[in-house]
């Protein structure tokens, strides 16, 4: 398959960055960096023999702390293994700049931070191929705009603006925490995130403890009104709360969060006349929790998320999701031996669904 334009261009920046790293050669201000990983999977799904499957390279640029209050940091991934969509993503193939940001430092205790980065919003699971699970939309979120991040009187604090949840005009492509937030893809297009505003706060108190708050709105975008005439709306309308807890003991660490959550598609009229969204509104709330134990150079963990839909004409009952794994830090990386369980998901409406999925993974990752 040729590659066209952008594809061309993508791979002379890969083979750029593979001679900078080969040659030892440095970039004056930037450390650059690369990563591999792929996965050993046997899923319930399949045919029961299980498969090597999802390469993928990374590619890293971040400052090395010589441009005084700037910085930046990037990431590229190619390949099966970097967790986007094609059908929705920016780059219409297997490639995707996960983030890419600068920020410059205020003052001791302020940053500000403008580009692709992580949303201000509760935690994110620290499992590697399980993923978010039915944390699904809220969990490892990436998107494009503007933060404030702030320390005053022993609180951290985030205020965020993001205009998109990714790069261009349609792309729905969330990375990590993907196929949550409508879709692009050619014929089934449905709606985006935007114009969303993040506020998220926590407190730590009494040795080990944090209690936060996170709270986030925005519009939806009609992407069947754009996919028809290149114009949409942003009528539609989501908000969540998330309140979240943690506890670091010596080697051991526990979280959890609750997430309450909301979303109308009534007025995106294109979308909900092609039946391609619903006509009402989507409501659900979540929990998460996560336990996880280091111990010299391994890590036991235990992720458990369960959801239940409160939208009307929704039959799915109360669904559950468990994934217990360990990694081992062998130097240049991590093995990880994970199980996922789960016998329901988080839709592209960000609903919850029932369903039976198994797997068992193997993971692994070095960096150079």
């Amino acid at each position: 398959m040729l590659l066209n334009n952008y594809g061309r261009m993508v791979h002379g920046l890969v083979l750029g960055f593979l001679a900078l790293m080969v040659s030892g050669a440095s970039v004056a201000g930037a450390e650059i960096s690369a990563g591999v990983w792929w996965v050993y999977q046997n899923a319930s799904e399949g045919d029961g023999d299980g498969e090597f499957a999802d390469p993928a390279l990374i590619i890293y640029g971040d400052d090395d702390g010589s441009h005084g209050p700037w910085g930046f940091s990037a990431e590229m991934r190619i390949g099966t293994g970097s967790f986007t969509n094609p059908a929705s993503n920016n780059s219409g193939d297997n490639f995707t700049m996960h983030k890419a940001w600068i920020s410059y430092q205020l003052d001791e205790h302020h940053k500000v931070t403008v580009g692709k980065s992580q949303v201000p919003f509760g935690w994110k699971t620290s499992n590697f191929w399980p993923g978010d699970m039915l944390q699904g939309g809220y969990g490892d979120q990436m998107d494009i705009g503007a933060k404030l991040t702030g320390q005053s009187a022993g609180i951290h604090y985030d205020i965020a603006y993001y205009t998109q949840d990714d790069w261009g005009k349609t792309s729905t492509d969330t990375v990590d925490d993907n196929g949550h937030w409508g879709s692009a893809a050619s014929g089934a297009e449905t709606y985006r995130k935007g114009e969303t505003l993040v506020v998220n706060a926590d407190l730590p108190f009494a040795g080990g403890h944090t209690i936060g708050i996170s709270l986030q709105q925005g519009r939806l975008e009609d992407l069947t009104a754009f996919a028809a005439n290149d114009s949409t709306s942003d009528d539609g309308e989501h908000r969540a709360v998330d309140l979240h807890y943690y506890y670091t003991y010596n080697n051991v660490t526990f979280k959890y969060r609750f997430i309450d959550v909301m979303r109308d598609f009534t007025e995106l009229d294109a979308c909900v006349a092609a039946l391609r969204c619903p006509n009402g509104e989507v409501e659900n709330q979540r929990h998460a929790a996560h336990i996880d134990y280091k111990k010299d150079n391994w890590l036991f963990y235990l992720e458990a998320t369960a959801a239940e839909s409160q939208t009307t004409g929704n039959p799915a009952g109360r669904v559950k999701a468990f994934a217990p794994g360990m990694s081992y830090n062998y130097g240049p990386g991590w093995l990880y031996l994970e199980y996922l369980w789960q016998d329901g998901f988080i839709n592209s409406f960000g609903d919850v669904g029932e369903g039976d999925f198994r797997s068992l993974y193997l993971s692994f990752d070095f960096y150079f």
